[in-house]
């Protein structure tokens, strides 16, 4: 945990051999004092957070071997000094952010045994034409940076080499051909480039030299250009190799049969390519895998049962394929798997053991063609997080011992032919953030249960054929008129289109509603005639005393969240939008309480509209007069300027006179000319908080 500046004191240290201040917090600059020390063989500053740019001094070092400076803020070049250290043997500049091409004369240096480039913004090529002589090099990381080019041939020559990092650059060309000499070979990644194959080769026949690695134990080649097949050579790579991925390469063909040699596999990712036919019974034959990936392919056919032989297997995702029949009925054998995604396919049908696997967390079926119904007897889960069933063709009553599922997250049952009830039980889904049961057959009530579901997030019941109450309260307060669409007889808040029901608990409704509402109106009430009070005491004109006790005498208060405006105008919709101004748009809505009002919402992106809507407010809120619409309240926060008004339906709007119109438009003109002078105390200024209305005063207009 040392922080503050490296000492420049170190360098009066001559017989200093060894500094090693890595992994600690020091800032700052490197000292390129340190460059005077004589016998310095040993620098190590990684892992902290230093800056500015490595001392082309440090190249005076002729003693130095091991230079490391991993883990830094360090930009710049690396200096041609450095890279021309006559012993330097390791320079480890990984995770800075180092600019331009690297030093020719790294890779000319027959002392190096690793260097660590990766994680920076080096651009360029390498050394081509036998410029790479490296003899004794064991690890080379360049990966996550912007290197172009052809992989230099020469690279084979590096007999002793273990590690060969090249992933996520823009290198191009195919793969050298005698990479496969490195019998030491352990682990090459060459992913995220734009390899390609061997011009009028239709196999990759890199991975056929590549079984010459004995050694290898991960082959990470994916993300490329491949375009070629898998060559049957492909069961022939190291017995040791535990991890292959040959994904997104537009790969084509079939799978070989011969991959069932890799016994020692325990992760295959062949995902994301144009592979076809059958997945092969092989497979079964990899007893350590612990992963399969074929998803994003044109694998058919059945699943085969020799999946089920994979006991380690803890993923399995083929989805977006074309795989058809049953799930294998063996699939509980699979006593480890965790993750089963096999949407998008042609699927039938879901055997009744899948629900015995214990350890399923991630269960995705959706998209196929399954039927039947659910096994009312399913065992209950206590690990599954994620299970989605939806756009089959599942039919009967939905388990009620799905409830029992005590981790669900997410519940999608959309788009099948579900009927009766919806379980009761639902509400024991304490975790639950996504509940879809719609485009389905169900029918009665929904479960008040549901309203104990304290961390939904979603929930949708529409096209069903559910009738009843729609509970109001817990997560029901926040939804919106389409999650409850196209259902038999539903009633409830008139703010989701329903009528209200005429039953015990609308009346219970009600006196919540006074409570909320009410109340606090009678109480803003009490304030407004102190503050009437006061205003009377403390000016001496009794004119403008009594008009103004006039105007609060008449007021009527009341507080409209924003939550309630969003859902009373459905989320203002098109098809409440009741009209367009040049401020602002005017939209229909029913409040909680059934009152039907008018929304007026200015567009803020106008230049004037944030003065408008102020001076609207100062004038309406002492304007009274019999040709105006009455202002109910105002809504707003820095996204919304809302005026909610009275509204006129069509008839009422049809008996207003030409004269009446005339006298409104007088009437705002003179309230506008004369607001900057009017007397509005600062303690009746238009106030509003984020997310919340302010009570302002309903006015006769």
């Amino acid at each position: 945990m040392l922080e503050g500046n490296i000492p420049l004191g170190l360098h009066h240290c001559q017989r200093l051999e060894v500094i090693s201040l890595a992994g600690n917090k020091f800032s700052g600059r490197i000292p390129k004092e340190l460059s005077t020390l004589p016998s310095l063989s040993f620098l190590a500053l990684g892992k902290n957070e230093l800056v500015g740019t490595i001392p082309p001094s440090f190249g005076n070092i002729s003693s130095l071997e091991v230079f490391g400076l991993e883990h830094n803020h360090i930009y710049g070049n690396v200096p041609t000094e450095l890279a021309q250290l006559p012993n330097l043997n390791i320079i480890d500049l990984i995770f800075n952010h180092l600019t331009g091409p690297i030093p020719p004369a790294i890779f000319n240096k027959s002392s190096m045994v690793k260097i660590g480039l990766s994680l920076n913004a080096f651009s360029g090529n390498l050394p081509t034409n036998n410029g790479i002589f490296l003899p004794n090099l064991e690890v080379l990381h360049l990966d996550a940076n912007q290197l172009t080019g052809n992989i230099p041939s020469s690279l084979c020559n590096s007999s002793k080499l273990t590690m060969l990092v090249l992933p996520t650059n823009l290198f191009t060309g195919p793969v050298p051909k005698h990479l496969g000499d490195l019998k030491h070979l352990e682990r090459l990644y060459l992913d995220q480039n734009q390899l390609t194959n061997e011009p009028g080769s239709i196999e990759l026949s890199f991975l056929t030299d590549l079984t010459n690695c004995t050694s290898l134990v991960e082959l990470l080649v994916g993300q490329n250009k491949w375009s070629g097949t898998l060559p049957n050579s492909i069961g022939n790579l190291s017995n040791s190799l535990q991890e292959l991925d040959v994904t997104e390469s537009q790969l084509i063909g079939t799978i070989p049969k011969e991959i069932g040699s890799l016994r020692n596999l325990n992760l295959l990712a062949l995902s994301n390519n144009n592979l076809n036919g059958n997945i092969p019974s092989t497979l079964g034959e990899i007893k350590s895998l612990q992963r399969l990936y074929l998803d994003g392919n044109n694998f058919h056919g059945s699943i085969p049962n020799q999946i089920c032989l994979l006991s380690n297997l803890g993923e399995l995702i083929a989805n977006q394929n074309k795989l058809s029949g049953s799930i294998p009925s063996c699939i509980e054998n699979l006593r480890g798997l965790q993750v089963m995604r096999l949407s998008h396919n042609k699927l039938t049908f879901i055997p009744s053991s899948l629900w015995n696997l214990e350890t399923l967390r991630y269960l995705s079926l959706s998209f196929n063609s399954l039927g039947g119904s659910l096994n009312p007897n399913i065992k209950p889960s206590r690990v599954m997080e994620i299970m989605d069933l939806s756009w089959n063709q599942i039919s009967r009553s939905i388990p009620r011992v799905i409830g029992s599922f005590q981790s669900l997250t997410s519940l999608n049952l959309s788009r099948n032919s579900f009927s009766g009830p919806i379980p009761n039980t639902m509400g024991n889904l304490i975790t639950l953030d996504f509940l879809d049961f719609s485009h389905n057959n169900l029918s009665g009530q929904i479960p008040k249960s549901l309203e104990a579901l304290s961390h939904i997030q979603y929930m949708n019941f529409s096209c069903n054929k559910l009738a009843g109450e729609i509970p109001n309260e817990g997560p029901f307060m926040n939804l919106i008129s389409r999650s409850f669409m196209e259902n038999e007889a539903f009633c409830g808040n008139p703010i989701l289109k329903v009528p209200p029901c005429a039953s015990n608990s609308s009346k219970k409704s009600m006196i919540k509603i006074n409570f909320r509402y009410i109340l606090p109106v009678i109480a803003l009430t009490l304030i407004f005639s102190i503050g009437v009070y006061i205003v009377k005491r403390n000016h001496g004109n009794n004119v403008q005393s009594q008009n103004l006790i006039d105007s609060y005498a008449t007021t009527e208060h009341r507080m409209i969240s924003y939550l309630e405006l969003l859902r009373a105008t459905d989320d203002f919709s098109e098809a409440n939008l009741l009209g367009v101004g040049s401020y602002g748009s005017v939209y229909k809505g029913v409040l909680s309480d059934g009152t039907i009002v008018a929304v007026k919402v200015l567009n803020l992106q106008l230049e004037g509209a944030f003065r408008s809507f102020d001076v609207e407010c100062k004038v309406l809120q002492t304007t009274r007069h019999r040709n105006l619409i009455g202002v109910i309240t105002t809504c707003s926060n820095p996204e919304l300027r809302a005026l909610v008004l009275q509204y006129i339906d069509e008839d009422s709007t049809q008996k207003s006179t030409q004269q009446h119109l005339t006298q409104q438009s007088n009437h705002l003109s003179q309230q506008f000319k004369q607001s900057a002078a009017a007397a509005i105390p600062d303690s009746r200024a238009h106030s509003v908080q984020k997310g919340q209305s302010s009570s302002s005063r309903k006015v006769q207009m």
